[in-house]
């Protein structure tokens, strides 16, 4: 597991939750999905209009060269190459957030064998992780993960506060539950734990489909390990 997590370091990650794959667009967001992309071609064009920059593109650069790939049920996918490689865009064009409109976008995606662009709830069936942690430092775990229950999930407050509790075992996060996230001028959690709690967050809802953008980036082996771990471990379950 170490050499793993040292090949994704600063890397992307996509995890999926293993379950057979359905092929309904109205049980995706109960059950596990499979994605799969092919040949993606994303391409940075020269953008339009007679107020450029200085170090505006001249010409068209081909930033993804016919990338094809998937993602099976219960797996989490590592996506690796250097610094400007494009592994964000990628992840970006994949998850459907929005990227640059100065990109020419050719491929396709399909999820359980339906296009994506035919998915009008493709966000209730995904998460993404971004790679800078948007926590509030004053805020304790607990109060971090009882926020996005409150504020993504249906139901009784007694049910909100369930999925809270069962995130917080599954994460490993029981003794910092109490703990200030923390920043520069607060004390608070690891760097590890800050991390899993971001997870936590995008996990609330139960996605079948999870993106990480550099989910290690900063950590020690050690505490990468244990996140790559956890993540593996729910992927399965």
């Amino acid at each position: 597991m170490a050499e793993i997590v040292e090949e994704i370091h600063a890397g992307k990650l996509i995890s999926t939750a293993q379950h057979k794959v359905g092929q309904s667009i109205e049980t995706m967001a109960k059950n596990p999905v499979q994605i799969t992309w092919r040949d993606i071609r994303i391409t940075a064009v020269p953008p339009k209009g007679k107020c450029k920059g200085k170090n505006a593109l001249k010409e068209p650069k081909e930033i993804i060269k016919g990338v094809s790939g998937t993602v099976m049920p219960g797996q989490f996918l590592a996506i690796i190459g250097a610094s400007g490689a494009g592994k964000t865009t990628l992840l970006n064009y994949l998850s459907g957030r929005e990227i640059s409109q100065n990109l020419d976008k050719t491929g396709t995606i399909t999820v359980n064998g339906v296009a994506k662009q035919e998915i009008d709830n493709f966000s209730a069936i995904s998460a993404y992780v971004q790679q800078d942690d948007i926590l509030f430092q004053t805020m304790t775990v607990r109060e971090c993960l009882e926020f996005a229950a409150k504020l993504k999930l249906p139901g009784t407050l007694a049910s909100k506060l369930a999925r809270v509790n069962e995130l917080i075992k599954d994460l490993k996060l029981t003794k910092c539950s109490n703990t200030r996230i923390g920043g520069p001028l607060v004390k608070g959690v690891s760097g590890g734990e800050r991390k899993r709690t971001s997870i936590g967050v995008e996990l609330i809802t139960d996605p079948s489909l999870i993106f990480l953008d550099e989910p290690t980036t900063g950590l020690d082996s050690f505490t990468a390990t244990s996140v790559m771990e956890i993540l593996g471990d729910l992927a399965k379950k």
